[in-house]
């Protein structure tokens, strides 16, 4: 037999280790109430209830959402341009289609 340096521990003392690992005891199992604070948060969190959205041509609060695919060279030009002008492209796409909304405004004629 090896000596390890470390004692045996006693009987009690190896019943109550062995019974530590347990994560609940049959009284906690038992008591398996619903946890309405915790349902109350996780409904506000769904999604069904949500009017925000990121969703293709969902409502997100008063904004409506679209998705826009560039072709692979129109991306890349999108990015260095936003680079050059130390902005996203996204923020860089959304700039240009409001300034071209409002100049087609103007183009309409007046009733």
């Amino acid at each position: 037999m090896l000596f390890t340096g470390r004692s045996r521990p006693s009987g009690k003392a190896a019943a109550d280790a062995a019974n530590a690992g347990r994560h609940r005891t049959e009284v906690e199992q038992g008591e398996a109430l619903p946890d309405h604070e915790l349902e109350s948060y996780l409904a506000a969190l769904s999604p069904e209830g949500d009017p925000e959205t990121t969703g293709s041509g969902r409502r997100f609060g008063g904004s409506q959402v679209y998705q826009l695919r560039l072709s692979l060279m129109a991306n890349e030009q999108l990015r260095e341009i936003a680079a050059h002008n130390q902005t996203s492209p996204l923020a860089l796409a959304q700039e240009w289609v409001m300034q071209r909304l409002e100049w087609e405004a103007q183009q309409l004629p007046r009733r």
